[in-house]
């Protein structure tokens, strides 16, 4: 572990840079790399016509999103049982985007692998997740709101013998589980549709989930989260308007992930939704437009997701993305205030 472990707020702001450095470094060897083997990204069809120019584009910077979280964790953290849970849920989640990505280059079109396909391998992530977290980390199986109210999930739970130890499955938490994990690595997804959205407002999402791992007292979860922000941070250099490279599925459902995984671990899966509340949005535009398009025939939205119905009204891509990321960090002041309340 580099730097001294006595002051952690040191040890979070070192690992930002770190991880930053080493995006911005790797980054434009990985754009070269993916120009020569032609790996660029297949726009929607049916996206705004501005964005025909971003064919071709490469994609799949989250790779070096990854690996940039993964080298500061190494290099910063504390290998504790609780920080090698959210890299692996985080690792095993952006190896599933880039399967996706892959496929996506691979049949020259903007779909990747199937819906039914990508909701497996996340099932798999999900439940394990929750289980070792639950057995291994003693994480409550509870849902913590403001105000002190608690839900505890744990009530329906079985507990068998596991070589020699208890193993428990609370199957109420396990489901909230992997809805919470899936739900906001779709969501970020989702919201990846401009040059610098996902990436800032991921990177925003984080340092507020590094202030509250830092308020919960686990310093190495701290270092992670900072570490996803510095990567996202060097990975704006290259994605601002106009990108250089996006990040594909490998980068926006890791860092879904990510942020769903730290909630887990300190009990604030509720203040992980007021923070990521811009990303809740982004879905649930999605989810509107298809309901009352099958219901009614009509479209609620010029088109979904929405930061592309601002579009279509006419803002330019640098404004949307801006006064989002000024929603994100209200979301996120939001979250953190609210985070105060809890029992």
């Amino acid at each position: 572990m580099l730097g001294n472990p006595s002051y952690p707020t040191y040890q979070a702001f070192l690992a930002l840079g770190i991880a930053a450095v080493i995006a911005l470094a790797l980054m434009p060897l990985w754009i070269r790399i993916l120009k020569f083997e032609g790996i660029g990204q297949q726009v929607r069809a049916d996206g705004p016509e501005r964005h025909l120019v971003k064919q071709g584009t490469p994609t799949m910077g989250g790779v070096i999103i990854l690996i940039s979280v993964v080298v500061t964790c190494l290099l910063m953290g504390k290998l504790t049982t609780e920080l090698v849970l959210v890299l692996l849920a985080t690792v095993a989640t952006g190896l599933l985007g880039l399967i996706d990505d892959a496929t996506s280059v691979t049949h020259g079109r903007s779909l990747g692998l199937t819906p039914h396909a990508k909701m497996i391998g996340l099932t798999l992530i999900c439940v394990l997740f929750c289980l070792f977290s639950v057995n291994w980390c003693g994480v409550e199986p509870i849902v913590r709101f403001p105000g002190g109210f608690v839900i505890d999930l744990g009530v329906l739970t079985t507990t068998f013998d596991l070589g020699g130890q208890a193993f428990s499955i609370p199957w109420l938490y396990v489901a909230f589980t992997w809805l919470l994990i899936a739900g906001l690595s779709n969501a970020v997804n989702l919201t990846d549709g401009l040059d610098g959205l996902a990436g800032g407002t991921s990177m925003i999402a984080l340092l507020i989930m590094a202030a509250v791992t830092f308020l919960c007292n686990d310093p190495n979860l701290t270092v992670f989260c900072t570490s996803c922000a510095g990567a996202c941070l060097g990975f704006l250099w290259f994605n601002c308007y106009p990108a250089s490279i996006f990040m594909g599925d490998t980068g926006s459902l890791a860092l879904g992930a990510a942020l769903a995984a730290v909630a887990v671990m300190t009990n604030t899966e509720v203040v992980s939704l007021i923070v990521g509340g811009l990303f809740i949005i982004e879905a649930l535009s999605v989810m509107i437009q298809v309901v009352s398009f099958k219901a009614t025939g009509k479209r609620v939205f010029l088109m979904a997701p929405i930061h592309h119905h601002f579009e279509k009204m006419g803002w330019a891509e640098t404004k949307v993305v801006i006064r989002f990321w000024i929603v994100s960090a209200a979301f996120g002041a939001l979250g953190l205030a609210l985070f105060f309340q809890l029992g």
